[in-house]
């Protein structure tokens, strides 16, 4: 039997090195039978990468049960996507060099933006949109939605979480308390380099007043919080957290945790938050939420829970314009992930699993929801953020795709039976559904 696993391994090596040759990982990909607004914007876009240090950061990984979580130089890592203005010959598209879900593996993806590109400053300045990955993830995990965004006029954050990242993943105590404060402290340091005078990397380039931030998993676990889902008893007392009852500081309970609603933050999406399963919120921590949200999850979701998860999220969050985006029988990597790399497909020494297994699913095919998520992202932020009207129809939908009808003229105009998603071809909109609900 051994022999026959040492083959099966050999063979596969074989097939993937083959593979590998001329193919390139791209974040860019739209597939043609994608959704109407996954395709990208009109804007060429740029790429910079920038190193922030919170004075105020928690060390909670060094920090001792019965003493004050000490305080240190938190260092974050941002990669920022923008409109560009492109020089004459300068084509669109650049590459990445990336750390994957194995550690001591790093792989090139390919995307297209370019390089510290000069700041579009004629047509800004534009909304943020903050993207904070999972535990463990990178500032790259969701980069096609950075890069898409982008192209639509958006300024794109995405985040390395100390403590949270595949190269220097710590004790999950750190994510709990840091994870939405790392996305506010993000937030007013981006209005900081987009603030007018001393001609800094984004001034007349972001418009931080009107922000959206994108978590998944552990980033929507902060997203959550961040909006006003207060952390109730079962995660203030986990054994897990930090010591001391310290996730107190961002209980509903907390006076101070009240004052730190933003109200530049006018919509927010949650990939499969993690939390409502090991008791993070509940009816009465939820009622905080006010923020226009959009969740995505799959139904199959063994991570963060689906029923008991991100579903309990959107029946409980009834206080707030509220949207779920279902992928019927996907698992905890529905939407958010980039495409696994080639690279990865590959077993690992330092893993006990093929690290492919932190990118796809069992079920659906990774570019078509990152397509998918493309479109609602767009819908969802040009409707709440940029106040746009047209978008309504892309968001105002029946619950199950598969009861929408196909009916157009010869001419191929929708005629008055036609309830099919809008914006999806005919007969892609299949395994999915699309459920909201107002303030109650």
């Amino acid at each position: 039997m051994k022999r026959v696993f040492a083959v099966l391994v050999v063979s596969l090596g074989l097939v993937i090195g083959t593979a590998q040759e001329g193919f390139e990982n791209r974040i860019d990909v739209v597939r043609p039978d994608a959704p109407e607004l996954a395709a990208h914007g009109e804007f060429d876009i740029g790429v910079r990468t920038v190193e922030l240090s919170d004075p105020d950061g928690f060390d909670v990984v060094n920090a001792v049960a019965g003493e004050d979580i000490p305080t240190y130089d938190r260092p974050l890592t941002l990669e920022v996507w923008y409109p560009a203005t492109l020089e004459a010959g300068q084509e669109p598209g650049g590459e990445y060099t990336v750390v994957t879900r194995d550690p001591g593996l790093e792989v090139t993806v390919k995307g297209l933006a370019v390089r510290d590109a000069a700041p579009n400053t004629e047509a800004g300045p534009f909304p943020l949109i903050i993207i904070s990955h999972g535990y463990p993830g990178n500032r790259f995990l969701m980069s096609h939605l950075g890069e898409n965004l982008a192209t639509k006029g958006y300024v794109t954050v995405a985040i390395d979480h100390t403590d949270s990242t595949y190269s220097d993943q710590a004790a999950f105590a750190s994510t709990l308390l840091n994870r939405p404060l790392d996305q506010l402290y993000v937030l007013e340091q981006i209005a900081n380099l987009g603030a007018a005078g001393g001609g800094k990397f984004l001034e007349g380039v972001v418009d931080a007043t009107q922000t959206g931030i994108i978590g998944y998993s552990m980033g929507g676990y902060g997203v959550v919080n961040v909006v006003g889902g207060g952390y109730a008893e079962g995660i203030i007392a986990a054994p897990y957290a930090p010591a001391d009852r310290v996730l107190e500081l961002r209980s509903s309970a907390n006076e101070d945790y009240l004052n730190s609603m933003d109200s530049r933050i006018k919509a927010v999406i949650a990939v499969a938050p993690w939390g409502m399963n090991v008791g993070a919120w509940d009816a009465e921590s939820l009622q905080g939420v006010t923020t226009p949200i959009m969740f995505m999850a799959g139904s199959a979701d063994d991570v963060s829970g689906y029923e008991n998860g991100t579903k309990a999220i959107y029946d409980l969050t009834t206080n707030a314009e509220r949207y779920l985006l279902t992928f019927e029988n996907a698992n905890h990597n529905a939407a958010a992930p980039m495409p696994a790399p080639i690279e990865t497909w590959e077993p690992s020494d330092n893993l006990d699993f093929v690290p492919f297994e932190h990118y796809g699913d069992a079920v659906w095919d990774t570019v078509r929801m990152n397509n998918i998520a493309q479109h609602f992202a767009t819908a969802f932020f040009d409707h709440y953020i940029k106040s746009d009207e047209e978008m309504a129809p892309y968001l105002d939908l029946v619950e199950q795709a598969s009861e929408g009808i196909w009916s157009v003229d010869d001419a191929g105009e929708p005629t008055d039976e036609h309830t099919y998603w809008q914006g999806f071809p005919n007969r892609t909109a299949v395994g999915l559904s699309l459920m909201q609900a107002k303030p109650e």
